[in-house]
């Protein structure tokens, strides 16, 4: 998807959000643009899960329909909690004792992990770190699985991250690295190593087996 159609979804998104169900002819007239293309852009929306559609009963005629944000729709058009993020990480950051500063990232990671653990059912670690590229993929993160070979020519999965889930807290504070390693080693059941990492010079961030 080009920029300029991520905007126009973004756009149609938020308004759903601040005004509720709306049908065609309420899109095109908030958005000043044609039916058609709202149609398009409900429709691409509609395939990936964040709108959902209902009939409404018409005195007349066929009866008309009204499009609303799903709940995966919601989360992903109210997701703007930067700065509150921020806030609450500084206050981390303040904490002078090691121990209970180290103590609370854990527990962060594991609330996280648990968050997120519900939906990565793998057999093996291989399953589970594809689980988990979805997952980050569907929070438009983008996310890879690659295969190395191992020490015994085995393929070895690596988790490979495109782009930083948190990068205003990584450029003030890498112990957000520490908690993404830790969350991550939780999801998929084995402990984990940042192997290159992006506030290093790396290209990306790669997370493997030890």
């Amino acid at each position: 998807m080009n920029a300029l159609a991520e905007s126009s979804d973004s756009g149609l998104l938020d308004l759903l959000r601040s005004r509720g169900a709306m049908s065609v002819s309420d899109l095109t007239a908030a958005m000043d643009v044609t039916a058609t293309a709202v149609r398009q852009r409900l429709v691409r929306l509609m395939g990936q899960g964040l709108i959902e559609r209902e009939a409404i009963k018409a005195a007349r005629g066929r009866p008309g329909h009204r499009y609303r944000l799903s709940d995966k729709g919601r989360r992903q058009a109210g997701s703007n909690f930067s700065d509150l993020t921020l806030a609450l990480w500084q206050e981390v950051r303040a904490i002078k004792d090691p121990q209970v500063r180290g103590g609370l990232l854990k527990r962060l990671a594991k609330t996280l992990a648990g968050m997120y653990g519900g939906r990565l059912d793998g057999r093996n670690i291989g399953e589970r770190m594809r689980g988990v590229t979805e997952l980050m993929n569907e929070r438009n993160v983008p996310f890879t699985l690659e295969h190395t070979v191992g020490n015994e020519c085995t393929s070895l999965p690596v988790l490979t991250a495109e782009a930083c889930p948190y990068p205003d807290l990584a450029e003030q504070d890498r112990g957000i690295c520490a908690v993404e390693k830790m969350m991550f080693s939780q999801l998929v059941g084995e402990k984990l190593r940042l192997s290159e990492c992006r506030l290093d010079g790396g290209n990306c961030c790669r997370f493997e087996t030890n």
